[in-house]
Parts: C-alpha cells; structure tokens; sequence
C-alpha cells in the first residue's frame, strides 16, 4: 500500500496572528487522476459556507500507486484517523478544529464495498460514495439522472456530453475547472432528485445511480457552491 502524503504544513501550530485556524481535512481517493483534479478545483475556486470553520483539505495519497480499493482506503484512513486524533488530543483543540478523515470511492462492482461502509462508519470515517462511479456525479453537473446504468462506469462516463475532439474528451479522466464552475447548486440538485428515487429500505451500496458527494462537499469542506 501506498504511504499516506499529507501537507506541507503542520497543523499543530498555532494559528498566525491575526489569522484563524484551519480545521484540517484528509482524504484518501480512490481515484489518481479524477477525483484529484476536482478536490484540486474546489480548493482554488469553493465559495466557502459563511460563519464556518475553514477547512484545509489535503489528498493524503495523491503519490500512492497502490492500496486505492475500496477496502485498502478505509483500513489507511482508520490509521491516519488514529494518529491525527492524538495531536488532537495533544493540542488541545476544540471540537470545531478536530480533524476529519474522509474516503471517496465508488462501488465499481467491487465484491467488498459494503465492507468498506460499515468499517468506515464504525471507525468515524466519512465515505463519499458513488454507484457506480464518481462519473454519476460529474454528469449530475449538466443534467437529471435516471434508470440503472446496471454497475456500469462506461454507461455513465459515456453520457457525459463531450464534444468529439475537445479537451474534455482527450482527456476525459481529468476534471477540468469550466466542467463544473457554476453548475453545484444543479448537481446538488439532480443528485438528490436521483438518489431520492430509491426505497429507503435499499442500503446505498444497492442504489444505482447513487451519489453523496454534494454532502461531502458541505460538510467535510464547507463549501456551498463553486
């Protein structure tokens, strides 16, 4: 497994003068290129929540070549959750600074990822989960969401409305910045309209499509639009 990269910057330190702490946010994907490359958006361009605590987000395996399954991501982020809770404890900080280890990952008919979702829940460990995967979400930018894509990514990567030709489909894996500026309030929106066409009775592992990553977005990083 890959050694979880964490940032630069000591989060220990006391805030500069004049400035305010950051909680510090860490999340492991199991994506290299696209799920990376939108956190990286929303850290330059996410309109933060007002009268929140700012976040500093660091990709604690963005250089890991391996260990990015599902199972391999919560079984790293229980350790991270474990050290990072003691400097926690060590500092002294109060519940608002606490750190938050998340994971994104989606069911891409991984045989354990439910597995991953209750480990993750009992450990405190946040999920931002995708059926069957995150190209649910990017296409949630640009319009609704319905019927089954049967655990199929290429079905939902495959209604992404690239032209032929364009950057986007050259290089289709990387999420570029004008894919989704000005469009969270409507993925938001199509994700929860899609998402709420599913019995509650159906654990999310079940749901196809299925999306959580608008609730990731507020509540790891307190962001409410970008």
């Amino acid at each position: 497994m890959g050694r979880a990269q964490k940032g630069k910057d000591s989060w220990e330190r006391p805030a500069r003068r004049g400035g305010q702490r950051k909680r510090q946010v860490f999340i492991f994907t199991e994506g290299k290129v696209t799920e990376p490359s939108y956190l990286d958006i929303l850290k330059d361009q996410g309109v933060p929540l007002a009268d929140m605590v700012p976040v500093e987000m660091h990709i604690a395996n963005r250089r890991a070549d391996s260990g990015r399954k599902p199972l391999d991501l919560v079984e790293q982020a229980i350790r991270l959750k474990r050290e990072e809770d003691r400097k926690a404890k060590r500092a002294k900080l109060e519940e608002k600074y606490l750190p938050q280890v998340w994971c994104l990952f989606d069911h891409d008919n991984y045989k354990y990822v439910r597995d991953a979702l209750d480990q993750a829940e009992k450990a405190g460990i946040g999920v931002a989960f995708s059926h069957p995967c995150f190209e649910v979400w990017r296409l949630a930018h640009y319009k609704p969401v319905s019927g089954s894509f049967a655990g199929v990514c290429d079905g939902a990567a495959g209604r992404l409305p690239f032209p032929r030709g364009s950057q986007d489909a050259r290089t289709p894996k990387v999420v570029l910045p004008h894919q989704i500026l000005g469009s969270y309030k409507t993925a938001r929106k199509n994700a929860e309209r899609m998402n709420g066409q599913h019995p509650a009775h159906v654990g999310k592992w079940d749901r196809d499509p299925y999306t959580d990553v608008h609730e990731f977005v507020e509540k790891a990083l307190h962001i409410d639009s970008y």
